[in-house]
């Protein structure tokens, strides 16, 4: 069993693009700045939200961060997003998810400029990455990938199940794994809250793509010998001998799921870390023009 390591992956990713900021710096170029907007004060979407920040200074970016009173009116949001889609100084910024209920993520996320969306949410890139155009692509699908690609994970041919369906992860996640390209070229079945007797499927699978949301949700019994299993899933689970009450939890049984596996993400350190770091890999590409010539 070999542990994809996401943490070194991301450092890895990381280091490649603060080498190429430094080579822009070094030429007068134009500094990639990354904006943020954050509405409220959820615990993990402030971590997240900081988390960024401080990886865009890790790689030399610029970056703002808005954050707001989740009382802001929506009209208020959009006037913000707005503002920001003009500022010629953003390369991209994203708008921290989820939204208080009485403004409609939607009605956001299509707010935004493609052009400027480098979380890979606005529909116009979405069609894009599913007509194998140039796009954005959401920040966790191709964080897998290129786990998947650094760890040389043979994929073509391949049985490849999906837990889960959203939009941020599920359904993206199963039309680039089954486009012809590495990785890729998978058969891929994408399984559901509705799917029926789902460990029949998971069992066939020689690659688990987990993010259904609950935790230790996939257990021994659902994984074959020599399955590639990446957990995309990040609970917080009450644990009272933390300083923080809670740990982390993934999708993934992983104590008895791990030595059936020949390869398999941990929860913290697997996907988590390279979320962030595809996120500056497309604020690189959005400063070049590398998307929307």
């Amino acid at each position: 069993m070999t542990l994809l390591d996401g943490k070194k992956t991301s450092e890895a990713i990381q280091n490649e693009i603060a080498a190429e900021v430094a080579a822009i710096k070094a030429r007068g170029g134009k500094v990639p700045h990354l904006a943020a907007i954050l509405v409220g004060n959820d615990g993990g979407s402030v971590t997240y939200v900081n988390n960024k920040v401080l990886a865009c200074e890790r790689v030399g970016f610029g970056s703002s961060l808005f954050h707001y009173d989740e009382s802001i009116s929506e009209e208020e949001l959009l006037l913000k997003i707005k503002e920001l889609n003009l500022d010629a100084d953003i390369d991209g910024f994203i708008v921290q998810l989820p939204l208080p209920k009485h403004i409609d993520p939607e009605k956001v996320l299509e707010a935004v400029d493609p052009q400027k969306d480098v979380d890979g949410f606005h529909p116009i890139n979405v069609g894009r990455m599913v007509a194998g155009l140039p796009a954005y692509l959401p920040a966790t699908p191709a964080g897998i990938l290129q786990l998947l690609e650094r760890y040389q994970i043979e994929t073509s041919g391949k049985h490849c199940v999906v837990l889960g369906r959203s939009n941020i992860v599920g359904s993206p996640m199963s039309i680039l794994m089954a486009k012809n390209t590495y990785p890729g070229n998978c058969t891929v079945t994408l399984c559901h809250s509705r799917t029926k007797d789902l460990p029949y499927y998971t069992r066939q699978a020689d690659i688990i793509i987990a993010a259904i949301g609950k935790p230790e949700f996939v257990t021994a019994d659902m994984v074959k010998e020599g399955a590639v299993v990446i957990d995309v899933g990040t609970t917080r689970v009450p644990d009272a001998s933390r300083k923080s009450g809670f740990r982390l939890r993934g999708d993934v049984k992983f104590e008895e799921v791990a030595p059936k596996c020949s390869y398999i993400t941990p929860v913290p350190g697997g996907v988590g870390p390279l979320t962030i770091a595809m996120l500056l890999k497309n604020t690189l590409s959005a400063a070049k023009k590398e998307v929307y010539a």
